[in-house]
């Protein structure tokens, strides 16, 4: 050979694995004629691989001398459907591969094929007349491991090879040859065995394709399907060059229970197109070709399986609700074969370059108009929908969760939020979960110290350290750091308290609110116009009882009470202030925000169109 072998080992089959060394035996067998091959494998131990060896024997015409003449000749092949490099792959994985070969009645060839092969062989003639066939034998693993114990398994082997040669098995079934692969093991003195016969092989219904496709090559679709107890899967594949390639049609997550089913796209189109190594199928048109291939399947399942198109019609309308702002940018088509997770991802794409075409438009058409009232209706949805899963994370808050948990939830700890960045912070800070209105803030401080509070209010005039945190302090009716500096603002204090503590500490909350306002009031009709006192807890039947004898309950879907008190910032001259302080149920507070949310999500969807 004038190429060396070893460089072109890493080139062609540098992704290769050990499955192909059975594949390229076998169909170099079946192209001998072969109607019986037989693969036996031994192993000391999956864990020692260097024990492992294959020989594989068909009964095929062998090794004549102008078979071995393009056996010692890269790239001498026949035609496009023959790459001409199978045989390279022993070389990826054994250091000696052993051929002995039976042809022509009476003759017998041997020669080892290595990195040193260089096309020579011994021959000899035998007295007596000789059956024919092949056997191939390897030793001397290469690898420090095997990549999966299946490869060596005969169950595992027999459902690849029929997957891989699918196409090939068939058209021999057709022509009445009966072929035997039979697959033994013994690994780690255990032994299994299994035969693939023509019996294997479905009795396929073949169907013609309407070819509207740009190549002028006829298109067939040969299928399979058949009742199978708690079966799953499908083989949706393409025949090239005799040999069956999966695509992609049919997701995992979208294949029924109880079938096993077969879908072999045949055309001579596809002949060659492969490469070289038999690993990438290279069809430009692909991506038509898969869609083609998946229109004719819906085509068989609504007529075969009209139980399958109506569960592929509940899938599309549980989309439509959960994604209701995506709704008309969904390749219907694809609903019941491509995932979830992709057909997400195309509309989502649709939806962007749509919302780019109108943002790009310097003077809006009429047509563009309706179309950027649309997309706004849909990027609202998304928001809707987005709040709509936080308000479902807070319904699972139970005792376990840590108080932080929550926090984060509504607003991330320790941060800072200001309202010339509430576009970019709209999908960070959850305040709305409180009320809608509280969405108008103009600076929010997530635990912050109530030092650094203060400076926000007073705009740094005034300063003494208090490393004392409220969880959530909101400023509103005006930025203090305004020009207008007499300008007042409004502030909203809120605690929260996790799920499941006693009462005793859910009534803390109080204590901590009036400090907080003891700290504030000094700035009452000065800086600060009006203060609003929240304590957000769980509340049990003790602890209602405790609230009710104090606290007036206000409308809700759940509990909430309001007690006016006051807050005495001076004992002498007696100096005290005006507070509420608002008592929500952690329950009461995620439903209000749930029906808030809901209602206006439906009004939405009800726009949308199906």
């Amino acid at each position: 050979m004038r190429v060396k072998l070893s460089k072109a080992v890493k080139m062609f089959f540098g992704n290769s694995s050990l499955e192909m060394v059975y594949f390229e035996a076998i169909a170099n067998a079946l192209d001998a004629g072969a109607t019986k091959i037989g693969i036996t494998i031994s192993a000391q131990d999956y864990s020692q691989p260097e024990t492992l060896t294959i020989s594989i024997e068909d009964n095929g015409i062998g090794f004549t001398d102008e078979r071995f003449g393009k056996f010692s000749n890269l790239f001498d092949v026949d035609d496009s459907t023959h790459k001409g490099l199978g045989r390279l792959v022993y070389l990826c994985y054994f250091e000696k591969t052993t051929i002995t070969s039976n042809y022509e009645d009476f003759y017998s060839r041997k020669f080892e094929f290595s990195d040193a092969f260089e096309g020579k062989s011994e021959i000899v003639k035998n007295s007596n007349k000789n059956s024919g066939g092949t056997k191939i034998s390897m030793s001397g693993y290469t690898l420090t491991k095997l990549a999966q114990h299946s490869f060596i398994q005969p169950n595992y082997l027999k459902t690849k090879i029929l997957e891989k040669f699918y196409s090939r098995l068939y058209k021999l079934k057709q022509s009445e040859k009966q072929i035997e692969i039979s697959v033994s093991a013994t690994v780690n003195k255990s032994s299994a065995t299994t035969i693939l016969s023509t019996n294997d092989i479905p009795n396929f219904i073949p169907v013609k394709v309407e070819n509207t496709l740009d190549f002028f090559s006829n298109i067939e679709l040969y299928y399979h399907i058949e009742e199978e107890p708690m079966a799953i899967g499908a083989i949706t594949a393409i025949s090239i060059d005799d040999r069956t390639y999966p695509l992609d049609i049919i997701a995992q997550e979208n294949l029924p229970i109880g079938y096993k089913m077969v879908f072999l796209l045949f055309s001579d189109y596809f002949d060659g197109k492969v490469d070289a190594a038999r690993e990438t199928i290279s069809i430009s048109e692909l991506e038509q070709v898969k869609r083609l291939f998946r229109d004719n399947i819906a085509k068989i399942i609504d007529e075969k399986l009209p139980q399958i198109t109506q569960l592929n019609k509940e899938r599309k309308q549980r989309l439509v609700n959960q994604f209701p702002h995506l709704n008309g940018y969904f390749e219907i088509e694809s609903i019941g074969y491509t995932s979830q997770e992709d057909l997400l991802k195309k509309a989502q794409d649709k939806f962007f370059r749509a919302q780019r075409e109108v943002l790009r438009a310097s003077h809006l058409t009429d047509e563009q108009f309706k179309q950027s009232l649309e997309l706004a209706s849909r990027t609202l949805t998304e928001y809707i929908l987005f709040r709509q899963n936080i308000i479902n994370k807070l319904k699972t808050i139970d005792n376990k969760d840590k108080e932080s948990v929550i926090h984060n939830l509504i607003v991330p700890r320790y941060e800072r939020f200001d309202a010339a960045n509430l576009k970019n912070d709209l999908y960070r800070n959850n305040i709305w979960v409180f009320d809608d209105k509280y969405m108008t803030y103009d600076i929010i401080l997530s635990e912050k110290e109530m030092s650094e509070v203060i400076q926000v209010i007073t705009d740094g005039e005034a300063f003494e350290k208090d490393d004392d945190r409220p969880d959530i302090a909101m400023i509103f009716s005006g930025n203090p750091h305004d020009e207008d500096k007499d300008k007042k603002i409004d502030v909203v204090i809120v605690e929260l308290k996790k799920k499941g503590i006693s009462s005793e500490r859910n009534f803390d909350v109080e204590t901590q609110l009036k400090k907080r306002a003891g700290k504030l009031m000094q700035f009452y009709n000065n800086k600060i116009q009006q203060i609003w006192f929240y304590g957000i807890v769980d509340f049990d039947e003790e602890f209602e009882k405790l609230v009710a004898g104090e606290y007036h309950q206000l409308f809700s879907k759940g509990k909430v009470y309001y007690k006016p008190t006051e807050v005495v910032t001076q004992i002498n001259p007696r100096i005290s202030f005006p507070m509420g302080i608002f008592l929500l149920d952690f329950d009461a507070m995620v439903d209000d925000a749930d029906t808030r949310n809901s209602i206006f999500l439906n009004v939405i969807k009800s726009k949308f169109k199906s």
